[in-house]
C-alpha cells in the first residue's frame, strides 16, 4: 500500500510540474507573428505545450490509478482527492477542446486554473482512510466522478469568459465592468496566497489541537495546521504554546477549523495582492492583458457556449440524477435539502437560465462571459464553502 501511495504522489508532482512548462510553452506559442492568435496553434510551441499537457495528464490518471490501489476504494473521497480528480478533468476537458478549436492562449489559461487546484487540493489532509459506511458503495465513484467531470467541462466556459472579458474590458477606465473583473483576480490571488501560507505553517510542522463540543454536546478534538482566528464551540485549546490568537468562538453549526481556513486565504491573499499591486503599479487585469491581445472573441465565445452545452447534461446526470439514486439507497429518500442538494440544485438552475438566455434571448458575448464567471463561482462555492464550512452530510471531513 505505502509504496503505491508513494508512487501516486511521485506523479502527481510530475503531472504538476509537466502543466506548468507547458503553460510556458503555450505562453511562446501566442508570440508567434503569424496573423490571428487562433491561426497558430500548429506552431512548434504549441505542439511541445499540448504534448506536455497530455503527458501530464496521462501522468495524473496513473496517479490516480495507483492512489486507488493502494486504498482499495476510488480516490475521490475526501478534499485532496476530489480537487485533484476535478482538475484532473479540467485538463482533460482542455485537451480535447485544444484538439478542436487549436487555440493556445486557452492552454495557459485552463492549465493555471488546473495547477492552482490541485495546489489547493494538496493543503488538505492526503491520508487514505477507511471509508465510512455510507460511502461504501458503487455510488461514490458513478457520482462523484460524473459531477466532478461536468464541472470540470463547465469550468472551460469560465477560463473562456475570463480571456474574453480580458480583452474586451478596458482595466484602466473606471467602471463597474473593470471593477469586477479585477475582483476576479483578487479572488484567484487569494487562492494563491492560502496555498503560500499554507505551505509555510506545514514546512513550519505547525499544528495547535482544541478540545471542543458538538451540536449534539458530543467532547471532540479539533486539528488546526494555521493559527486559529476563529476557534470551535466551547473550545479548549490543548497547545497554549503555539501562537493562536482566537478572536470569537463559533457555534457548533459551523465548521470552526475550515472556517478559518477561509479566513486565512483571505488574508494571505489580501496581502499577496497589495504586494503584486505595489511592485507593477498596475492591476492584475492590466498585467494579463498583452496575453490575450491577438484573440478571436467570435471563436471564445463559441468555445464558452460550447462548454457549457457538453457540460451541463453531464452534470446534471451527476449531480442531481445519480445523486438522487444514490440519496434513495442510503438515507431512503430522493431529496433532504442538505446545502450540498441545494447548491447542486442552484448549480443546475443557473446554467438552465444560462442556456435559455443564450438561445432564446440572443445573449453572447460579454453578457455569457460574466455569466460563465459567475457559474464558476457557484461551483467553487459549492467546492469550498459547502464542504468545509456548512455542516451537513456531503460536508467532506
Amino acid at each position: 500500500m505505502s509504496n503505491f501511495l508513494q508512487i501516486s504522489s511521485n506523479l502527481l508532482y510530475a503531472a504538476f510540474v509537466f502543466y506548468l512548462i507547458a503553460i510556458l510553452f503555450f505562453a511562446g506559442a501566442i508570440r508567434e507573428k503569424k496573423g490571428r492568435e487562433h491561426e497558430t496553434g500548429n506552431n512548434r510551441w504549441g505542439k511541445i505545450g499540448i504534448t506536455l499537457a497530455i503527458t501530464g495528464f496521462i501522468s495524473q490518471i496513473c496517479s490516480f490509478i495507483t492512489r486507488w490501489m493502494a486504498g482499495g476504494h476510488a480516490p475521490i473521497s475526501n478534499m485532496f482527492e476530489f480537487i485533484s480528480f476535478f482538475g484532473m478533468m479540467l485538463v482533460g476537458a482542455f485537451i480535447l477542446i485544444y484538439f478542436i478549436y487549436r487555440l493556445n492562449v486557452l492552454g495557459i489559461f485552463a492549465l493555471a486554473v488546473s495547477v492552482i487546484l490541485i495546489a489547493f487540493g494538496s493543503m488538505f489532509p492526503r491520508e487514505i482512510n477507511p471509508l465510512i459506511p455510507a460511502l461504501q458503495s458503487d455510488w461514490l465513484f458513478i457520482h462523484v466522478s460524473t459531477t466532478a467531470t461536468g464541472q470540470a467541462i463547465l469550468s472551460i466556459s469560465f477560463v473562456a469568459g475570463l480571456i474574453y472579458l480580458l480583452k474586451s474590458i478596458d482595466p484602466l477606465t473606471k467602471n463597474k465592468r473593470s471593477f469586477w473583473l479585477e475582483a476576479i483576480m483578487f479572488s484567484i490571488v487569494c487562492v494563491i496566497g492560502f496555498i503560500t501560507i499554507s505551505s509555510a505553517f506545514s514546512i513550519a510542522d505547525y499544528k495547535v489541537d482544541f478540545e471542543w463540543t458538538d451540536k449534539t454536546g458530543t467532547e471532540k478534538i479539533m486539528n488546526y495546521k494555521l493559527p486559529a482566528l476563529v476557534g470551535p464551540n466551547e473550545g479548549e485549546m490543548l497547545t497554549p504554546d503555539k501562537f493562536s490568537p482566537i478572536v470569537v468562538d463559533m457555534p457548533a453549526i459551523i465548521h470552526a477549523q475550515k472556517l478559518n481556513t477561509v479566513i486565512w486565504s483571505l488574508f494571505s491573499g489580501t496581502i499577496l495582492y497589495l504586494a503584486i499591486r505595489l511592485l507593477t503599479r498596475r492591476r492584475v487585469s492590466t498585467i494579463l492583458q498583452p496575453i490575450v491581445k491577438k484573440v478571436d472573441l467570435d471563436l471564445v465565445d463559441e468555445i464558452g457556449y460550447r462548454s457549457v452545452i457538453i457540460g451541463f447534461p453531464v452534470f446534471s446526470l451527476g449531480g442531481l440524477i445519480f445523486a438522487m439514486i444514490w440519496a434513495q439507497i442510503a438515507w431512503t429518500r430522493f431529496w433532504g435539502w442538505d446545502p450540498k442538494e441545494v447548491w447542486a440544485l442552484i448549480t443546475f438552475l443557473f446554467y438552465a437560465v444560462f442556456l435559455h438566455l443564450r438561445l432564446s434571448k440572443g445573449w453572447h458575448g460579454e453578457k455569457t462571459a460574466w455569466l460563465a464567471v459567475i457559474g464558476f463561482i457557484i461551483i467553487i462555492f459549492n467546492l469550498i464553502v459547502v464542504n468545509l464550512v456548512i455542516a451537513g452530510l456531503h460536508s467532506y471531513a
